[in-house]
């Protein structure tokens, strides 16, 4: 069994593009990891595929039962990975990989799931809030909170703490070297 595979990276980098990309060319390969959020469902999103949606009250007592690996709060909202969540992947025979922000990979380096980690980065910090604008989902304030996190997660992906950063400053040649880590086993 292939060792799970975190991803991480401000909002707004692609890693949902580049995840669906890969999961559109190997549909039996992979499995991701359906965290867990107290946020509402955006538009198009199903309950149990991007997310699983729950209550403050239900991810609270979660978290009070260890059901997760990681989990942390983001503008008002809970969002965790569950044990749970990998097992059903791998009961698959699939790679599970896990979309999680940054103090989500200090946790599970700290846990025992022996993952390997990559971090998407934006090309710049302006291009960053270009893509959150312009998505029409945020608010300013939001897109605010979300910029700072950026500049922690990209200063937290200096330290080394990831096995391989990727700049998506071009979708296609950032797929080809996602692709390549993702694929590499070890």
């Amino acid at each position: 069994m292939s060792r799970p595979i975190v991803i991480s990276g401000p909002s707004g980098t692609g890693k949902s593009t580049l995840l669906k990309k890969l999961f559109a060319e190997f549909p039996d390969r992979f499995g991701f990891s359906v965290s867990n959020t107290t946020r509402q469902p955006r538009a198009g999103e199903t309950d149990g595929v991007e997310y699983n949606f729950s209550t403050v009250d239900g991810f609270k007592q979660a978290i009070e039962e260890k059901k997760f690996i990681e989990w942390t709060q983001f503008s008002g909202n809970y969002y965790g990975t569950s044990f749970k969540a990998v097992d059903d992947v791998t009961k698959k025979g699939r790679t599970c990989i896990l979309d999680i922000e940054m103090d989500g990979v200090k946790a599970v380096k700290a846990s025992n799931l022996n993952a390997r980690f990559l971090f998407l980065s934006p090309p710049s910090i302006e291009i960053l809030r270009q893509r959150l604008e312009g998505r029409g989902t945020e608010t300013q304030d939001s897109i605010e909170k979300r910029i700072s996190a950026a500049k922690a997660e990209m200063d937290f992906a200096k330290t080394g703490a990831h096995d391989r950063i990727i700049v998506n400053d071009d979708l296609d040649k950032a797929y080809v070297e996602f692709k390549d880590f993702i694929l590499a086993e070890n």
